[in-house]
């Protein structure tokens, strides 16, 4: 959130701040999973929610800095942020899937979804 109330505050005048995108490896290393998704739901629901406060239609082609990418619009950022939220959602189901992973037997070689587990490229989507 930190990046959509700079672009509508400052725009391009002070570019985004660099962040550890790995940082969370080993802040959440011994975090339990349920903990984990309590954590990923409580900050979607209050994200979601100062989106809808903070940003209009009207915003949406404002323009931030970002350090490595250059100009990029809000409408941009907020795309990337809900795909983004989309891959946790995927991981996710992907977890719960392989936990299911050896009982399933023979019909592995039907579901995609524990195919791409161990070959991203196995099976398309």
């Amino acid at each position: 959130m930190a990046r959509t109330r700079l672009i509508l505050d400052h725009g391009t005048a002070v570019p985004f701040e660099r962040f550890e995108r790995f940082a969370m490896l080993e802040r959440d290393r011994d975090v339990a999973l349920d903990a984990l998704l309590e954590r990923f739901a409580t900050l979607r629901a209050a994200n979601l929610e100062q989106v809808a406060t903070l940003v209009g239609d009207g915003d949406l082609d404002r323009r931030g800095l970002h350090p490595a990418l250059g100009e990029v619009t809000l409408r941009h950022l907020l795309a990337a942020w809900s795909v983004h939220d989309l891959d946790h959602v995927a991981q996710v189901y992907a977890g719960l899937a392989g936990s299911r992973d050896a009982e399933v037997g023979p019909w592995k070689q039907y579901l995609g979804i524990l195919l791409r587990r161990d070959d991203p490229a196995a099976v398309a989507g």
